[in-house]
């Protein structure tokens, strides 16, 4: 026995509704060809900002080629430059936290004696004094500035901002070696930083204005 069922046409449903419906389902897909667009060109973004930074050094990374040539001898143990043992340079270091930031800031070593090309490790502690979580960003500063260019730092706080606990204390590195083809003048130099208000270090970063440039020298 054979059964036939007849169902009716829904209404309204024909070719003509489908039909319809195809330029709204058209501007979906344009929607969401551009929202996956947009999260492909901000990951993309991301190695793109490293590069430059090293290559240009913005914020605090420098050394272009010699800064990848370093950071990948963190990880084969081979020197990343040519020591120049018959040369050494001391390094003082100094740190200061400015007004805002209820922090205290101390170079755990002074100061070092290097070889220009050698991988040197030195570790500032800080400590948040008050009660409630707070945010700072430290801004380096080389002198003389004609070593600046010369100084690279191959890992360092300073690359992000940093955020403490209440009374929290950490003690925080920087990796750094001086290029060997520094000028042979420069015997002494000081990096210093100066730890900011998050706020208030983007404004210091773009204006770099007088009174910041003085603080990072001091």
């Amino acid at each position: 026995m054979r059964f036939e069922a007849n169902h009716p046409a829904l209404p309204g449903a024909n070719c003509a509704t489908f039909a319809g419906a195809s330029p709204h389902r058209r501007q979906v897909l344009r929607l969401l060809a551009i929202i996956a667009g947009s999260i492909l060109f901000t990951i993309a973004l991301v190695p793109f900002y490293n590069v430059l930074c090293r290559v240009t050094g913005l914020n605090g990374r420098t050394g272009g080629d010699d800064y990848i040539r370093a950071e990948s001898s963190l990880v084969s143990g081979e020197p990343a430059l040519r020591v120049d043992y018959g040369r050494v340079v001391r390094i003082e270091f100094t740190g200061t936290v400015m007004p805002g930031l209820p922090w205290r800031m101390t170079p755990l070593t002074p100061a070092v004696s290097t070889h220009p090309g050698e991988l040197q490790v030195v570790k500032y502690r800080v400590r948040n004094m008050s009660d409630r979580p707070t945010s700072g960003q430290a801004i380096p500063g080389i002198t003389p500035g004609e070593a600046a260019p010369f100084f690279h730092k191959i890992e360092c706080f300073c690359f992000a901002h940093q955020t403490l606990a209440p009374f929290e204390e950490r003690d925080m590195a920087v990796v750094f070696v001086i290029k060997p083809d520094m000028n042979p003048d420069v015997g002494e130099l000081t990096l210093a930083y100066a730890f900011f208000p998050v706020a208030a270090a983007r404004i210091a970063q773009v204006t770099q204005i007088p009174s910041v440039r003085s603080a990072l020298q001091s």
